[in-house]
């Protein structure tokens, strides 16, 4: 629910994207354990789950393909959703992204060609980590490195805070967070405090990461700490 609409209904990546990311993300952990292979070959998948997701629909961001987000107004939703018929167009969608993101993950993970690298491979398993999360869900988190799967969009440290967060409220306390959830938004708006108002990993960056390579060593030289850090006293102190 957390990550819906393109992180609490900001319009970014779609919430399908997230969701199969981190699927992938337990698959490979379920074939290869706690080792960075598993967030080398997590990371593959997603870029593999925006590109198809891509391919089918035509763009990946929420709002270019319901023209909704958080500012829009609940007589808009109404209207995108039940008069223009927008639900059965989503659920459509899910239904043939879901078949085609399986069959790239299973594709992805059978690879046994693929080669390892040394830690940091993902910024947001490297998050996971410092908030002392399991390696299960450390690797789940991985693929959404570099705005999922290195392809520049809405930040994957912060998506994955947001899930993380969402994660704890449902183990602590049995509720799921919604879209307007005051923790859930105190989180981004740290997050946006710290990147100069910029929501997306080009922009905080200044380019995409050509490959998983170009990622890990961004990271091992500090690159987005002082991001990564943040979040982590953020969702440490809640």
């Amino acid at each position: 629910m957390p990550l819906a609409g393109g992180i609490m209904q900001h319009g970014y990546q779609c919430g399908m994207i997230w969701g199969a990311t981190l699927s992938a993300g337990a698959h490979a952990y379920q074939c290869y354990g706690k080792e960075p292979k598993s967030e080398i070959v997590s990371v593959l998948a997603a870029q593999k789950l925006v590109e198809t997701f891509h391919n089918i629909q035509g763009n990946i961001n929420c709002l270019e393909i319901t023209d909704l987000d958080k500012s829009s107004s609940i007589l808009k939703m109404i209207y995108v959703f039940l008069i223009k018929g927008k639900t059965i167009g989503c659920m459509r969608l899910s239904a043939k992204y879901a078949k085609a993101a399986y069959s790239e993950i299973n594709s992805i993970i059978s690879d046994k060609n693929i080669e390892s690298l040394s830690l940091p491979v993902s910024c947001s398993a490297t998050l996971a980590r410092k908030i002392g999360l399991s390696d299960m869900h450390t690797v789940m988190a991985s693929g959404l490195a570099g705005g999922i799967g290195l392809c520049g969009g809405a930040c994957g440290a912060l998506g994955a805070a947001i899930w993380f967060y969402g994660m704890k409220s449902l183990n602590e306390s049995g509720n799921k967070i919604d879209i307007k959830d005051p923790g859930g938004l105190d989180i981004i708006d740290t997050f946006l405090k710290c990147t100069d108002y910029q929501f997306e990993c080009s922009k905080i960056v200044g380019r995409k990461f050509k490959n998983i390579s170009d990622h890990s060593e961004f990271l091992s030289k500090k690159g987005c700490t002082q991001i990564i850090e943040t979040l982590a006293a953020k969702l440490t102190s809640k």
